[in-house]
């Protein structure tokens, strides 16, 4: 009684999503959010100075970039950019990981995580 209850009132705005109701959330939607991801990533690597945030927006740009293969990907109803996110996903906990260990290294020699450390790093 309850679901067919629950299942009749939201039936309307089902329908409605579905036929690009006011609710609909399109590919361009999914675009916009994914270019303010990735936008936000450009500017946090550009405009800090400490590893950790910088490789932070890196992930950020990666997210975005991802999200915007799965718009895509959906839109044309073909799961090869599904497929490419994974892909990137593990280039990305990769680049991660080995980000944490050289920041690691870094702060124990330098005790700081100011990017202009690396220069003193050179052979």
């Amino acid at each position: 009684m309850l679901i067919n209850l629950l299942a009749s009132h939201a039936a309307p705005q089902l329908h409605a999503a579905i036929e690009g109701g006011l609710g609909a959330i399109t590919l361009y939607h999914y675009l916009f959010v994914a270019m303010v991801m990735f936008a936000l990533g450009v500017i946090g690597f550009l405009a800090r100075r400490n590893l950790i945030i910088m490789f932070l927006s890196t992930e950020l740009m990666f997210q975005g970039a991802g999200l915007a293969l799965i718009a895509f990907s959906r839109y044309h109803f073909n799961h090869t950019g599904e497929v490419f996110v994974i892909f990137v996903l593990t280039v990305a906990a990769a680049e991660a990981a080995l980000a944490l260990a050289l920041v690691v290294l870094l702060f124990r020699q330098r005790e700081s995580l100011d990017a202009q450390e690396w220069s003193s790093l050179q052979g």
